[in-house]
């Protein structure tokens, strides 16, 4: 019933940039007599819709008009409409509507397409349902119309945009140090590829001696990719990321399990695709360098 939800009511998506509660909307080009027919239009539709009176709302589309849900079923005219929304109104009562509205560009004076997100709120207090939708508004005599409205899944954006510069790095690395001790690093994404998670591990005769797990994403804020570090004795810190060449460094600032604080750069840089390098340089505790650890070579696991 939630897919039907979000389907049906992104039809309620009418001209949703007009009405200032309704979200942030794009400001749409156009003769300010029709922004203003357009606005008390949409104010009507919502209403009615809120009401649940099927009838008034499938009289916003034209004679003929057309609606295709998330499912690909199409509705043809204003009786198959009703009869949708008579159905739909009679299972759901006490819905809330919030309406992102993207873009609003007037193909011709009496030609609107609209493109945006719905968002269903249900009054059990469920997460919200959502879909994309694209409308086409027409004018006929005088008269603001939905003609056609079309709905699709919604899909939520991520920041891997942002991250593919470390994707290059995302399996599983071994690799041996100078001491004999055996370093574990891999890569992954999370789901959406909004986080990318690494896991670092050192080993010395079978028995883990440290590690750390870091999550990566991107900091809206300050514009730049943040890593935030926890590692297994029970420290914590955050870093951020630079890119230098074929290089990208993390430098990092940490509070250890004891309260000492200590910081430190860690260069990573692909050798070729099966093949890079981990270093940690510009060590720190509590103030004192420390030196640079030698650069340890990783393979890409098998």
């Amino acid at each position: 019933m939630r897919s039907q939800l979000v389907a049906i009511f992104a039809l309620s998506a009418l001209l949703g940039p007009l009405v200032p509660e309704q979200g942030t909307a794009q400001q749409p080009k156009g003769d300010p007599k029709d922004m203003a027919a357009l606005a008390k239009q949409a104010e009507a539709f919502i209403a009615a819709f809120q009401k649940g009176d099927a009838k008034t709302v499938a009289a916003f589309w034209t004679p003929d008009g057309e609606y295709c849900d998330l499912t690909g079923r199409q509705l043809q005219g204003r009786a198959a409409i009703e009869k949708a929304f008579r159905g739909f109104f009679a299972e759901n009562k006490g819905l809330k509507l919030r309406i992102d509205s993207e873009t609003l560009r007037f193909v011709t004076a009496d030609v609107a397409i609209e493109e945006g997100v719905t968002s269903v709120m249900s009054p059990d207090g469920s997460p919200p349902s959502r879909a994309r939708y694209t409308i086409v508004h027409v004018k006929k005599d005088g008269q603001w119309y939905l003609d056609c409205v079309r709905d699709t899944p919604f899909v939520a954006p991520t920041n891997y945009e942002h991250l593919r510069g470390l994707e290059w790095a995302i399996g599983d690395w071994l690799g041996t140090s100078e001491t004999g001790d055996v370093e574990r690093l891999s890569f992954s994404w999370t789901d959406g590829q909004t986080f990318m998670v690494s896991n670092f591990t050192t080993t010395a005769k079978n028995v883990i001696v440290g590690g750390a797990t870091v999550w990566t994403g991107w900091d809206p804020v300050a514009k730049n990719v943040r890593s935030w570090l926890f590692d297994s004795t029970g420290g914590f810190g955050d870093g951020v990321w630079t890119h230098d060449g074929k290089k990208l460094s993390l430098k990092t600032s940490m509070v250890l399990q004891d309260g000492k604080k200590a910081g430190a750069t860690y260069v990573l840089t692909p050798v070729d695709g099966e093949t890079l390098t981990l270093q940690a340089r510009e060590r720190s505790l509590d103030g004192k360098s420390l030196p640079d650890t030698k650069e340890v070579k990783l393979k890409r696991a098998k």
